[in-house]
């Protein structure tokens, strides 16, 4: 792959250049020790030197069908132990003590929600909540379930083959005043220009093709008319005017 093969930016619209590259079997639960064989499959990932995204052009032309394949598949599990239960359950109390008066005519869409399980707990408490995955519920037309007051893409940001593409459907099923609230992890300090690209997070076996500095998600609020705050470490919010109901976030 040459320099001149490579897209612009997919966030800001400048050069990258090729930054490293690593075995397709690279996964998160190296992080903890343990290594899937290697594969022998290069899986090269790009640089914008000016935002700082870094992301997988060979993967990002990928489809649903390549991820489901070779990413999503019963395998899945072995290199992401906590979707199915552990992570739903955690970001489902974690939105319930963000706001903890949120009523049935709050809307919330869990987008890329998985099994739905975290919106399942909500609506057990009483919310207002309905979950959509690109993978699981890709015959079902999103655009049909808003608008929502609340949206939350937890863990979905480092996966999508297309940033303009998922902002797009976001901001076209928000409501007027709601919010995005999304995590994912930045790569501030873990990924520099010229050095090896071994940080744990950059995992093409999860599917993490993705991978956003903190200034390269400030340039995209910006370009879809959004202001940009972290409220925790790798929990980050998208909004334009905040909604009574999530007024405590920015006061």
């Amino acid at each position: 792959m040459s320099l001149m093969s490579l897209p612009p930016c997919p966030v800001c619209s400048s050069d990258c250049r090729l930054h490293d590259v690593v075995d397709f079997n690279k996964s998160c639960q190296s992080a903890n020790g343990r290594f899937l064989p290697l594969l022998g499959i290069p899986i090269y990932y790009a640089l914008c030197e000016t935002c700082g995204f870094c992301f997988s052009p060979d993967m990002c032309q990928w489809s649903t069908d390549d991820f489901s394949a070779h990413v999503y598949n019963d395998d899945y599990k072995l290199v992401d132990p906590d979707y199915e239960v552990d992570r739903p359950t955690a970001n489902a109390a974690f939105v319930s003590s963000l706001f903890p008066g949120m009523t049935p005519d709050i809307r919330h869409l869990d987008y890329g929600g998985g099994n739905g399980q975290m919106a399942s707990i909500l609506r057990s408490q009483g919310g207002s909540c309905v979950s959509y995955d690109p993978f699981a519920d890709g015959a079902r037309d999103p655009m049909a379930l808003g608008p929502f007051d609340l949206i939350t893409a937890f863990e979905v940001f480092e996966h999508v083959t297309d940033v303009g593409a998922l902002m797009s459907r976001l901001v076209s099923l928000r409501a007027e005043d709601g919010i995005i609230l999304f995590s994912t992890l930045t790569s501030d300090g873990h990924i520099h220009a010229h050095q090896r690209l071994d940080w744990w997070y950059a995992s093409p076996r999860n599917g993490h093709i993705s991978l956003f500095s903190k200034t390269s998600l400030s340039v995209l609020a910006t370009r879809y008319s959004f202001n940009f705050g972290t409220l925790a470490e790798g929990v980050h919010v998208f909004w334009k005017k905040a909604p009574p109901f999530a007024a405590h976030l920015f006061g």
